[in-house]
């Protein structure tokens, strides 16, 4: 069941999405941009974790240098394209990634794993392959700390709007405004907050969309092209908050907002786009973004509302910082976890047999699980004399863990043969790894577990017949 759940998940959001399509018919739903008069009072009343802050919040120095990093970045080639699955296909995005961060910490979304390029905090050494990369990652880890005093700040000032119950206060914040400080959450709510808002990693994005041949319109809204479609982060802490740094080159004179002649959101400035999730009658918001622009979605805002990005016209480059659930996406978690695993497995005999400490179903389970590859156990379940129940125990343990191996294994193998990973760059394609043939005598199980897996099915069925 469990392994299931993502997959039924998708299968319930996608029912939602073609049941909110069939409810739209050829009708778009209403939303609105700060040209609207409406526009701030429904960002207050129904946005009221989305805080904007306009560029001048954030000293001009530290613009250039993050400007100046993106640009080396992409002068080095360090943004790729990421191979992602959407809907049981394999896609490349439209827009190009790079993830920064602590090291060893990882970003999983779309099915696709993230290795961070470690920034330089304090007791870790990296050696860069230049030095303009290595500005670059201690320039991010400069914003990131900005950041997370801005986010400190944000839900600072959100804790007294509720707390006051002020409905007046405007959420597009300028650098003038008076801040209410983190002393408004007291004792367990401040540590908490501070732990929410400790992000470990930055997605950095780019688009230029002058050269991208196709860009999906955005279906609900009509708010025009889509650089990113509609969709909550992934792979993050419960409730943690998203900061969001925007550059976009300047490009020409851009109209007005408020110009009367211009329905909707302006096509050449790029925007965030939000909305509830799945909510037909409260209007959503297109909020434009400027060069140095930065919004911030806290506490569970990203859990009960979704948001896409709507092109412009100019390159952008975008920093994205995360708290990123990486408790399992680790290389120490991935070496304690097998070292675990290993603590089951008794020293090799002379004549190259492994056997194990404990055949109890739930340390065989958690073997597994771990990715223990060995044939002990099978060797057991195979051994004359075991008693029924035992090997039933033993089978029963194992076998949901080999099916979805074999089944991640088919699916990655698949993904690495596909048609669109074939037209990647060589240093781009990814590699089906760990792979051997089933000859390999060294190896104690198959790569291909499918005859495995039939046989533990086969004496499981022996035993009920």
């Amino acid at each position: 069941m469990f392994a299931q759940a993502p997959w039924l998940l998708i299968g319930l959001i996608m029912a939602e999405k073609l049941r909110l399509l069939e409810e739209l018919e050829d009708t778009w739903l209403p939303y609105l941009t700060p040209k609207d008069e409406e526009f701030y009072q429904q960002w207050q009343l129904k946005y009221p974790k989305l805080i904007l802050r306009e560029a001048g919040s954030v000293p001009e120095t530290l613009h250039q240098e993050v400007q100046a990093a993106f640009l080396s970045l992409h002068k080095h080639g360090c943004l790729f394209r990421d191979l992602v699955r959407v809907q049981g296909k394999d896609v490349l995005t439209p827009v190009s990634r790079i993830l920064i961060g602590n090291p060893g910490c990882t970003y999983k979304y779309l099915n696709t794993r993230l290795f961070t390029v470690p920034w330089p905090v304090k007791g870790s050494t990296t050696n860069y392959q230049g030095a303009e990369i290595a500005a670059a990652c201690q320039t991010f880890l400069k914003l990131n700390d900005h950041l997370r005093g801005e986010t400190a700040r944000a839900w600072g000032e959100l804790a007294a709007r509720e707390k006051a119950d002020v409905d007046a206060v405007p959420l597009c914040i300028g650098p003038d405004f008076p801040r209410v400080g983190v002393g408004a959450f007291e004792g367990q709510d401040e540590a908490d907050i501070k732990t929410r808002s400790a992000y470990n990693v930055t997605l950095l994005n780019f688009m230029d969309p002058q050269k991208m041949p196709y860009l999906k319109e955005e279906p609900y809204f009509g708010m025009g092209k889509m650089a990113v479609s509609w969709h909550h982060d992934e792979n993050l802490v419960e409730r943690s908050a998203v900061a969001v740094y925007s550059h976009s080159f300047e490009g020409p004179e851009e109209e007005s907002e408020d110009d009367p002649q211009l329905e909707g959101r302006d096509p050449d400035i790029w925007h965030v786009g939000f909305k509830i999730s799945w909510d037909i009658e409260t209007p959503g918001l297109a909020i434009p973004l400027h060069q140095g622009d930065c919004y911030f979605m806290l506490d569970d805002l990203n859990a009960t509302h979704q948001h896409c990005v709507l092109a412009g016209l100019p390159p952008r480059f975008s920093s994205t910082h995360r708290v990123a659930e990486c408790s399992t996406g680790t290389l120490d978690y991935i070496l304690q976890r097998c070292q675990l695993a290993l603590q089951n497995v008794r020293d090799q005999a002379d004549n190259g047999d492994v056997s194990l400490k404990s055949l109890e179903p739930a340390v065989l389970k958690q073997g597994e699980e771990i990715h223990n590859e060995t044939n002990a156990v099978l060797h057991e379940v195979r051994r004359e004399g075991v008693p029924t129940e035992q090997r039933n125990e033993i089978v029963t343990a194992i076998l949901t863990s080999l099916t979805t191996r074999q089944n991640l294994r088919r699916e990655w193998r698949a993904r690495c043969q596909s048609r669109i990973a074939r037209t990647l760059p060589v240093d781009q394609k990814p590699e089906c790894r760990p792979h051997w043939e089933k000859e390999d005598a060294s190896m104690p199980l198959p790569f291909e577990l499918t005859d495995i897996v039939s046989e533990l099915r086969g004496l499981l069925a022996e035993a009920r017949a």
